[in-house]
C-alpha cells in the first residue's frame, strides 16, 4: 500500500468531504475518488459510506483508519529524521582509534563534534590495528585511525594516509643519561635503562633487534603496552625511556619534564597512520565530517 494512498484516506476522514479533501491533497475531485476506490478494491472491503455532502468511514475503513495514521506519521517522522541525519543534526556513529591517535587526535576530535553537532552520539573505540580492523570487519565501527604499515593488503578497504609524525625517545628531566655530556648516545646506553613502548611494527622490531643483537624479540621492550597515558606516567616516575611520536609528549616537553634524547644508530622514526574504512560501504554524513576532522587535526604542528 502506497504511503501517499495512506495519506488520502486519512484526509478525507478528517475533512468528510471529497471537496474539502482533495483541495487539501492539491489533487482533483476525481483523482481522490479514484485513490479511494483502488484503496477499497486493494484492502477489498469498503472504508466510505457517501452520504448527502458528508463522507463517513465504515466499520472496517475505522479499522484501516487507526493503522494509516500510524504508517503516516512514521513516514513522517522518518522523512524528518533523514533531513536531521543529512545535515549532522541527529544520530549516530562509532569510530576507532589506535594507541597514538587516541593520545593526541581523539580529545580535539571530540571537542569539535560536541561543539558543532552536539545533537550526534559519537561512540569512539581504543585498540590496536588488529582489534579495529575486527570491528571494522563485524560492522562495529565506520572507520579507524591507527598504524597502517602492517594492515594486509586488501580490496576489502580504503586508507587515507595521514602526515607522518616524527618518533623519538624520551626521558624525564633528572634521568642520569642527561647528567652526561650531549644528548646523543648510543643504542645500547638507551636500552640498559629500559625501552617502554606500543606494539611497534614487526619492521622496526626487527631492525631494533638487529641493531642490539638480542637472541629474542621479547628483550626488546622492558614495557609493552597499548595505554600511552600509562607509558608516559612510567616515564615520569623512573629512569625507562620511552618511544613515541612527538604529538602525544608535546606539552611535556614544552614544560620540561620530558626530554628528547638521540641514538646516534638508529634510523629517524616516523609513523604511518592512515584513516581505514571499508571499500564499497558509504560512511555517514557524520562519519565523514569526523574523517575530514582527522585529516586537519593531524597535519603536524
Amino acid at each position: 500500500m502506497d504511503i501517499r494512498r495512506l495519506q488520502h484516506l486519512v484526509t478525507l476522514a478528517d475533512k468528510a468531504n471529497y471537496a474539502r479533501a482533495a483541495e487539501q491533497l492539491h489533487l482533483s475531485q476525481p483523482a481522490l475518488t479514484r485513490s479511494v476506490q483502488a484503496a477499497e478494491q486493494e484492502f477489498g472491503v469498503r472504508l466510505f459510506d457517501r452520504g448527502a455532502g458528508e463522507v463517513r468511514p465504515t466499520a472496517a475503513g475505522l479499522f484501516v483508519l487507526e493503522r494509516a495514521r500510524q504508517l503516516v506519521q512514521q513516514s513522517r517522522n522518518l522523512q524528518r529524521d533523514m533531513q536531521l541525519y543529512r545535515e549532522r543534526l541527529m544520530g549516530d556513529t562509532a569510530c576507532g582509534f589506535g594507541p597514538f591517535p587516541t593520545q593526541f587526535l581523539l580529545a580535539p576530535l571530540l571537542q569539535r563534534a560536541r561543539n558543532q553537532y552536539p545533537q550526534v552520539h559519537v561512540r569512539a573505540i581504543m585498540g590496536n590495528w588488529q582489534q579495529l580492523l575486527q570491528r571494522l570487519k563485524d560492522e562495529e565501527i565506520e572507520f579507524f585511525v591507527a598504524e597502517t604499515r602492517e594492515l594486509p593488503v586488501s580490496g576489502d578497504w580504503v586508507i587515507r594516509p595521514l602526515p607522518p609524525q616524527r618518533g623519538g625517545l624520551y626521558v624525564r628531566s633528572g634521568h642520569p643519561l642527561l647528567q652526561q655530556a650531549g644528548t646523543r648516545f648510543t643504542l645500547p646506553q638507551l636500552h640498559a635503562y629500559g625501552l617502554a613502548a606500543v606494539r611497534l611494527p614487526q619492521t622496526v622490531r626487527e631492525a631494533l633487534c638487529a641493531q642490539l643483537q638480542l637472541g629474542h624479540e621479547r628483550e626488546l621492550l622492558a614495557v609493552e603496552c597499548d595505554d600511552v597515558h600509562s607509558l608516559i606516567a612510567l616515564t615520569l616516575q623512573t629512569d625507562t625511556v620511552l618511544a613515541a611520536i612527538e604529538p602525544s609528549v608535546r606539552h611535556l616537553l614544552q614544560g620540561s619534564q620530558l626530554q628528547q634524547v638521540h641514538a646516534r644508530d638508529v634510523p629517524s622514526m616516523t609513523s604511518h597512520y592512515g584513516v581505514v574504512w571499508q571499500r564499497g560501504r558509504s560512511l555517514s554524513p557524520m562519519a565523514e565530517w569526523l574523517v575530514q576532522q582527522v585529516s586537519e587535526l593531524a597535519v603536524p604542528a
